[in-house]
């Protein structure tokens, strides 16, 4: 009889091995290019929110002096 373990592990590599489909190399290729973009896209916004909360900080603490 074999401990719970690795009869656990036994199973995770038969499901890795048998089971699983693995991404041809272009669709890994298109996958990494939608995250790069999408990763561009969101630090920008974040960028810009920052300028944003930046320049209201600097108007709230100058008195209201609008430039």
């Amino acid at each position: 009889m074999k401990l719970k373990i690795l009869q656990d592990i036994e199973d995770s590599y038969n499901e890795l091995r048998y089971k699983t489909s693995w991404p041809t190399k272009s669709q890994l290729a298109g996958s990494t290019v939608v995250v790069m973009v999408a990763s561009i896209i969101i630090a920008i916004g974040i960028f810009i929110m920052d300028q944003v909360i930046d320049y209201v900080m600097h108007v709230i603490y100058s008195g209201f002096q609008l430039f």
